[in-house]
């Protein structure tokens, strides 16, 4: 009995091992899958897990249709394909799917190209982040400690000079507030899983990523409103001139005391803070106004195909990038782009911050009060100091004349 079994069994195997044969698709001659019968070789694999791209059309054609038997008795196939082909027909985007929602590709239920993404997302792209900003605030340190507090180095006036209205303060305090809530949010999302669960909890992380989504969205709107007036507000004041070079070829006089090159309303520096903000910020709500409104603002294939025009990618050493890109393809570079573009901007404002507050002293009255120091106007913006004497004096010779 025992025997009969065992052979009964040895009988089964190798009849299940021949009908897998035939059933593997058929591969070419000189095809390295030949000796496999068209399965996925160990090379595959071991690419795959390289990162590597792996040409797997060998699974997505020819194996994602209804090619198991129908149901002909209690032990057929349960419908007319096997759990695995099922799999490859979602996996591969050949299934036909009817789903209830009626949003952009919402039939797309498996992304097989988005594990890239997900890998970068929490690998480089937050590894290198982190350091960006780390390492700029711990610069930011050594300066403060090596330089100091910039002082007002001549003697106080005790008079002021109106510097910014209130309508600049508000566009400035606007933009800079709600950038200020923007990246608090974004790093919540983006390390909340690596930092905050271990410390909070998943409970507690889950309230607190809700939250900040819903805040990161809606203050985005405050952002833009505000980099809209400050470019109404200063592009006319930013406009580099020949006294940028003056002041670049000191450093702005920020490593030496005594030193205070001429500059009107905003010096170098600021300009490039400026203009940083401006096409930083331009660039970040574009992305961001993408994530906003899922698969309808797609830009990457474009852009894509514009610098391919170009050679762009060849000038880097890299292939020609893709053109064609799927509608979650299109979503996930908007997001790896948006925060990219986010950590490079709070670095920047991690220097503008610093020399508003504790690095120069009277910096903050410009933004508080918008009154500010004669004096520390005269050393940091001679030459716009010059224009309002001039415009108070013409005023004033315009106020006597009738009375001459």
């Amino acid at each position: 009995m025992l025997r009969a079994l065992l052979a009964l069994l040895l009988t089964l195997t190798f009849t299940t091992a021949a009908l897998a044969q035939e059933a593997a698709a058929p591969a070419a001659p000189g095809d390295p899958r030949a000796a496999t019968g068209g399965a996925t070789t160990l090379e595959d694999i071991m690419a795959r897990q390289r990162g590597e791209k792996v040409d797997m059309s060998h699974r997505a054609q020819g194996n994602t249709g209804d090619g198991a038997a129908a149901i002909a008795a209690q032990l057929g196939t349960l419908g007319g394909a096997s759990d695995s082909e099922v799999f490859r027909a979602l996996r591969y985007g050949t299934a036909d799917v009817t789903t209830s929602s009626r949003s952009p590709a919402s039939e797309v239920l498996i992304q097989d190209r988005g594990m890239w993404w997900l890998e970068f997302r929490k690998g480089p792209l937050a590894t290198y982040g982190a350091w960006l900003l780390g390492g700029t605030l711990i610069a930011l340190a050594l300066f403060y400690l090596l330089r100091g507090r910039i002082r007002i180095d001549g003697p106080k006036t005790g008079r002021t000079i109106l510097r910014f209205t209130s309508f600049e303060r508000f566009g400035h305090w606007l933009f800079a507030g709600s950038f200020l809530v923007l990246g608090v949010t974004g790093l919540i999302v983006l390390f909340g899983r690596m930092v905050l669960i271990p410390l909070l909890g998943p409970q507690a992380f889950s309230t607190m990523a809700v939250a900040s989504k819903w805040v990161h969205n809606n203050v985005a709107w405050a952002f833009m409103v505000g980099l809209v007036i400050i470019i109404v507000n200063w592009t006319v004041h930013n406009i580099p001139n020949r006294h940028d070079l003056k002041w670049l070829a000191v450093g702005g006089g920020l490593f030496s005391k005594n030193v205070h090159p001429p500059a009107k309303k905003f010096n170098a520096g600021q300009k490039m803070i400026f203009w940083g903000c401006v096409v930083l910020g331009l660039s970040i709500s574009a992305s961001g106004l993408s994530l906003l409104f899922p698969f309808e603002l797609p830009m990457f294939a474009k852009t894509f195909t514009l610098l391919n025009d170009i050679g762009a990618p060849g000038w880097v050493g890299l292939a020609p990038l893709p053109e064609q890109l799927a509608p979650h393809e299109e979503m996930q570079f908007s997001q790896l782009w948006h925060t990219i573009v986010a950590f490079i901007f709070m670095a920047m404002i991690f220097a503008h911050i610093y020399l508003g507050s504790v690095g120069m002293e009277g910096a903050f009255d410009a933004m508080g009060s918008g009154e500010v120091e004669e004096q520390w106007a005269r050393e940091h913006h001679g030459l716009w100091v010059e224009e309002i004497k001039q415009k108070e004096a013409a005023r004033a010779g315009t106020a006597t004349s009738p009375a001459e």
